[in-house]
This record gives C-alpha cells, structure tokens and sequence, in this order.
C-alpha cells in the first residue's frame, strides 16, 4: 500500500499546531507537509522542526498565498513576491524541503494571466531550482491560469498539484489531466458537497473517489496518499486525536483503490 501523508492544518480549532503534530503522530502518519505561510498566528521553522523531532518526514511545504493576484500586476508589490518567495524557497531547502507547492491566483476573481506575471514565475523557478527546490503548481477557483503556465513553461522540475477538493467544488470535476501527463508531484486530498471547499475527511462529502485515485493514478502520480483536512465544525464532537485516527483510516480506504 502506499505510504500516507497528511497537512498539518493551522485552522483546526481549538487546538495548537503541535496538539496537531501530536495527534498526526499518534494515528500512525508518518508523512506531513508544512504550511509555510509567513503567518505571526504559527511558526513554520518550530513546526518543521517539532515534526521532525517526532520522525515525521516533511514531504512538501505549502507555501503561502497572501497578495498573489499581484504577481499579475504592474507595481512594487508583485516584485515583492518575487522576494518573498525566493526566501521561503531557500529557507525550505535548508530544512532539506525539495519540493514546494504554490498557489498562481486567489479568490473567483484573479487579474488575467499575462507575461509580467509568467516572467516573474520564471524567475521564482529559475531561483527554485538553483537552491535544489522542486514547484507544484495549484489547481484552483479561476481557470486557464494553471495551463498558462504549462503551455509557456516546460521544466522537468515544475509540475502541478492536483487538489480534488478544489476540483469538485469549483469546477464539477473537470479537469483535463491529459494536459499534466506525469506533471503531478503532489495531491491535496479532501472531500465537500460541492457547496464550497469544506476539506472534510474522505468518504463525508460527493466527490467520487473511485474515479479521483484512478486519474491521479493513471496520470503518473505515485507519492504518497496526501491528506488535506481540517478539525472543525462537526468533526469537533471527537477528539482531535480520534479525528486523525479516522483520517488515517480514510487514507488507507484511498490508498486501496489503487493498490
């Protein structure tokens, strides 16, 4: 079977990050990636280094996504992004993190892609991977940023990140995995009953699953069963410690589908 991973989620509730490292640790994960977003709310570097202490191998860091709509646009701000994304990529390496997923746009709404934008995405990639650092794009809310990007960039070291909740709720699964023929380095797996990106535990929402691992499976994808979830709303009535437990369990379900 393959090996699970899941995302140490900073928007569970009532709880702290390490609570949830713990947690992720006592259900049996022996995978995580890391959300390095440049938020005061957490620490990345102590996450990543309580994670590791614990044996939990960091497959990935997320990076963050504040302000990307202005990679897009002319002005200082987008050329601070650029900034900013080469520091976190470099501080990712240093932690031994050789890939790194990242978001092109947020919201429904998103400037149009255009060549500033793919120019300093250029740059981010060129700096990547001087620093030995993989990317994955994002599938998100807008479309045709994501194939922008493909269609003007082929690198061996730039990919995607097949996120089937994303999928699901804002695009009524379509998507043409044809176009990312073994370009998939990551998936953000969680469930939702296409009302809006809800990252509950597989099997709780209406995404079907059979034909889900079958495309990312079929297209090339052979990492680990990434799990991206959140402790909230009806899920606290549990512990956050039973919470990772189902979720691991949920993940094996997955894992078998495609074995």
């Amino acid at each position: 079977m393959r090996e699970l991973a899941v995302a140490i989620q900073n928007s569970n509730r009532n709880v702290t990050g390490l609570q949830t490292i713990d947690a992720i640790k006592n259900a049996g994960f022996k995978n995580v990636f890391i959300q390095w977003y440049n938020d005061k709310r957490w620490d990345a570097q102590e996450q990543t280094d309580y994670a590791k202490s614990l044996g939990l191998n960091i497959i990935f860091a997320h990076l963050g996504y504040q302000n990307i709509n202005k990679i897009w646009e002319e002005g200082l701000e987008g050329d601070e992004l650029v900034l900013r994304y080469k520091k976190d990529i470099e501080d990712c390496s240093k932690n031994g993190i050789n890939l790194v997923t990242m978001h092109l746009t947020s919201g429904t709404k998103a400037p149009k892609y255009n060549e500033m934008g793919l120019n300093r995405i250029r740059e981010i990639i060129k700096f990547a991977k001087k620093v030995n650092v993989k990317i994955a794009f994002e599938n998100l809310k807008v479309k045709g940023t994501l194939e922008y990007i493909f269609e003007n960039i082929q690198d061996e070291d730039v990919g995607i990140c097949y996120d089937a909740g994303h999928c699901h709720a804002h695009f009524n699964d379509e998507f043409d995995f044809g176009l990312f023929q073994d370009k998939i380095f990551a998936v953000h797996l969680h469930d939702n009953d296409k009302s809006s990106d809800q990252h509950l535990l597989p099997f709780d929402g209406t995404i079907n699953w059979e034909e889900v691992m079958k495309n990312i499976a079929d297209y090339g994808y052979t990492g680990p069963i990434t799990l991206e979830l959140s402790y909230r709303n009806n899920y606290l009535k549990q512990s956050i410690q039973e919470f990772y437990k189902d979720g691991y369990k949920r993940g094996e379900k997955l894992a078998k589908i495609i074995d």
